[in-house]
Formats: C-alpha cells, structure tokens, sequence
C-alpha cells in the first residue's frame, strides 16, 4: 500500500503555496512539520481532494497490482480530521457517530458496533450519551478521530490534531494516532516537535511549500529542536 506524491505543486496569484513536493508513503506515522503557513493545510487538502494541484500527480497504490484507483475507491479509502471539524453541538457523541457513519454509507447494525468499538477506543464511552457542547476541547478532538476512522480507512489525514489540548490529552492523542499509524497511512500535521518526536516513523518538515527534510526522527533527534527553531526562525508568527 502506497501513497504516491509526484512533483505536487499548487499555486495561486502571486504564491506557490506547495511547490513541486514528491514523496512515496507507506502505513505507519508520517509527521508532517512545519510552522504556520508553511503549506502543510494545502497540501493535506490536496491529498483528501478537496483541492486540485496546479500540477503534478497525487496515486494510491492499494496493492501490488492496482496503481490508480478509482475516484471512489480513493475516497473509500480516506480518512480526514481538518483542524476545526464540523458538529452539531446539541448531538450526543454517541448520536453524532451514527449520523457520520449514515452519512459514509455504513449500514445501521455495523455503524452500531462501530460506533461502541470506537467510542471505547478514544475513551469517550462514559461521555457517550452526553452533548457535544458539554465536552473539553480534547473529548472533541477525541469523537473527531472516531468519526475520521469510521470507514477503517487506509489513509488517515489529521490537520493540527493537538492544536489546543493540555499536556496530559497530547500524550493520549499521540498515543492513540500511533496505535492507528499500524494498519493505515497516518499523515498528521503540528507545528510542534513534541508532537511527532517520538510517535512519528518519518518525518517531514516543510517551509515555505517546500519540504527541507524527510526521514527518521532519529536522524535529527538529537538536534531536533534548535534544528526546527534555525528553520523557521521568523516564520511562528506569519
């Protein structure tokens, strides 16, 4: 299983917002690094297919035998988390996960089972019957991942996920998008290097559309962080 990104390039008036990005990624945890405005969003967005490259190629390669998939197939097979996801505030968690799955096509008695499995799997079964407004940032975040892997997808986007949360829901989160990054390509976005230091199985800075380092955490872990902060030295506050 493959994620193919060829010479992936998106340009608007005036800016190249992501600029000729290749990369060939595999299941397990891509953390994908860079401050704000780097074109991390963009080119997340380009990969779920809501927005178009200006050029270049994005291919998934569900098995050895089958390069391009249908655009069915490919939606099939993703899962999406954008940085600030859409709920109905007056919808319990556990009701807002039955409406999801309606809405991904699930069948009523698999959506069901599903929906416990998966409230157990980020720890919201006790907040299950519970509006959605009532829930702490992180108890959102959480039903956000639920709603994102409902369709076991084989392509997990998480923008920001950890945007917001306290120490203590950062390691749960880190925990639980490693525990997924087994059976699927997880490509999560943070502009924090805490964040995919040690939950990430490759790493992929950007700056300014680019990507300016891709490989193992290990590689840079020693120097990670004054290695991030020479990198974007200016650029936290765009």
């Amino acid at each position: 299983m493959e994620l193919i990104l060829n010479q992936v390039t998106k340009q608007y008036p005036g800016t190249v917002a992501v600029d000729r990005i290749s990369a060939d990624l595999r299941p397990g945890v891509i953390g994908l690094l860079g401050s704000n405005g780097a074109g991390k969003t963009t080119l997340m967005r380009m990969i779920c297919g809501i927005i178009k490259p200006t050029s270049g190629t994005i291919r998934f390669r569900y098995d050895n035998d089958t390069l391009n998939v249908s655009e069915e197939m490919y939606r099939d097979a993703l899962g999406y988390l954008p940085q600030d996801f859409g709920y109905y505030p007056d919808f319990t968690g556990r009701k807002f996960l039955m409406y999801m799955a309606a809405l991904k096509g699930i069948d009523k008695r698999t959506a069901k089972r599903k929906c416990e499995e998966l409230l157990k799997t980020v720890s919201l079964e006790k907040a299950a019957n519970k509006k959605i407004k009532s829930y702490s940032g992180g108890m959102k975040q959480r039903l956000g991942i639920a709603q994102a892997v409902l369709n076991d997808p084989k392509i997990l986007i998480l923008d920001e996920p950890t945007a917001g949360l306290d120490p203590q829901e950062r390691v749960r989160f880190r925990n639980l998008i490693a525990e997924l990054g087994k059976d699927a390509i997880v490509i999560f976005s943070t502009h924090i290097v805490s964040d995919v230091e040690h939950v990430a199985d490759r790493i992929i800075m950007m700056k300014d559309g680019v990507v300016i380092f891709d490989g193992k955490g290990t590689d840079i872990r020693e120097d990670l962080e004054s290695f991030y902060l020479r990198s974007f030295e200016g650029k936290e506050n765009e």
